[in-house]
C-alpha cells in the first residue's frame, strides 16, 4: 500500500485511507486494542469511506486493519461503561455502528474485506457489510455480545443470515464460540482463504482484475444484486433497473464493444 491520502485521528485509534494505484485501502488502525474501533472512530468510519468512494481514480475499495495481526477486534469495550451506560446511549451507539455497515453496503464502488487475525463483533459486523471478503489462514471470527450481555445490531444479523444461514446466525450468537477460518469458508462468512504472507499479494490482485472492467456496470452489479438479496422491493428493483440502463447509453459500452471488435483489452472510463 502507498500515497496516504488523509487520516481520521480519533485518540486512541484512527481511521486511515491510502490508495495503490486503482484501489483504495480503508485502514482501522488501533493496533494495541487489535484494532477495536473506539466509539469516534464508528463515527469517523464512514466519512473516510466518502472520500475514497468520491475519488474518481479508485475503483475499489479495500477494508482492513493496520499492522497484519488483527482485522477488527470489534467495538473498544473499555468505553462501554459510558458509550452503553443507558439503554437510550446503547441504543444511539448502535445507530452509530449500523451507519458505518450501511455506508459500506451503499458505497458506490466494490468494497472488499481483507481479513487477517481477529475478526469478532463489530468487526464481523464491518466485513459482511463488504461486498467479498479474502481471509487468511489462522483468522478467528466470533461474536461476543452474549459474553457482554448486549444485543448484537439487528442489520448485522441480517448478514450473518444472508451471507450463511439463520441457524449458523443463532449458533455463534448463543454459544459466542469462535469459529476458524476453514469453518467461516465452510459457512459462507468469507469468500476465498490463502496463506497469510499470500493475502495482500491476492487482494491486490482481485482488486486489480475488478478495477480493470467497466465502472457503471459494476455499479449497476452491485445494485441489482442488493435488490435481490433485500427482497426485491420494487423501489430497488427500479434504481437497478435504472442503473443498467444507464450502461447501455454510456461511451464505456461502446469502448467495450469496440476492444472486443478489435482484440484489445478495454479502456474503461466510467463515463
Amino acid at each position: 500500500m502507498s500515497t496516504p491520502l488523509s487520516q481520521a485521528s480519533q485518540g486512541d485509534g484512527e481511521i486511515r485511507t491510502e490508495t495503490t494505484g486503482s484501489i483504495g485501502w480503508l485502514i482501522v488502525d488501533n493496533q494495541p486494542k487489535r484494532n477495536a474501533l473506539s466509539l469516534a472512530m464508528w463515527r469517523a468510519l464512514p466519512a473516510a469511506l466518502s472520500r475514497l468512494d468520491d475519488d474518481e481514480a479508485v475503483r475499489l475499495i479495500v477494508l482492513t486493519g493496520a499492522g497484519g495481526r488483527s482485522f477488527v477486534a470489534g467495538a473498544d469495550i473499555s468505553e462501554f461503561a459510558e458509550t452503553r451506560s443507558t439503554a437510550e446511549k446503547a441504543k444511539a451507539y448502535d445507530a452509530i455502528n449500523v451507519a458505518a455497515f450501511e455506508a459500506l453496503k451503499t458505497a458506490v464502488k466494490p468494497t472488499v474485506a481483507m481479513i487477517r487475525g481477529h475478526c469478532l463483533g463489530g468487526g464481523l459486523g464491518l466485513a459482511l457489510a463488504c461486498d467479498l471478503r479474502l481471509a487468511a489462514t489462522g483468522a478467528v471470527f466470533g461474536i461476543p455480545a452474549a459474553r457482554l450481555g448486549i444485543a448484537y445490531p439487528l442489520a448485522a444479523i441480517a448478514d450473518i443470515v444472508q451471507a450463511s444461514s439463520a441457524s449458523v446466525a443463532k449458533r455463534m450468537l448463543f454459544t459466542a464460540e469462535r469459529v476458524t477460518a476453514e469453518d467461516a469458508l465452510r459457512l459462507g462468512l468469507v469468500d476465498e482463504l490463502t496463506e497469510p504472507g499470500d493475502l495482500e499479494a491476492r487482494t491486490e490482485a482481485l482488486g486489480k482484475t475488478i478495477a480493470a472492467n467497466a465502472p457503471l456496470t459494476l455499479r449497476a452489479a452491485k445494485r441489482a444484486v442488493n435488490a435481490v438479496a433485500a427482497g426485491a422491493r420494487p423501489e430497488a428493483m427500479a434504481e437497478a433497473a435504472a442503473a443498467g440502463q444507464t450502461c447501455f447509453e454510456s461511451a464505456d459500452f461502446k469502448e467495450g464493444r469496440n476492444a472486443f471488435l478489435e482484440k484489445r483489452n478495454p479502456v474503461f472510463t466510467g463515463r
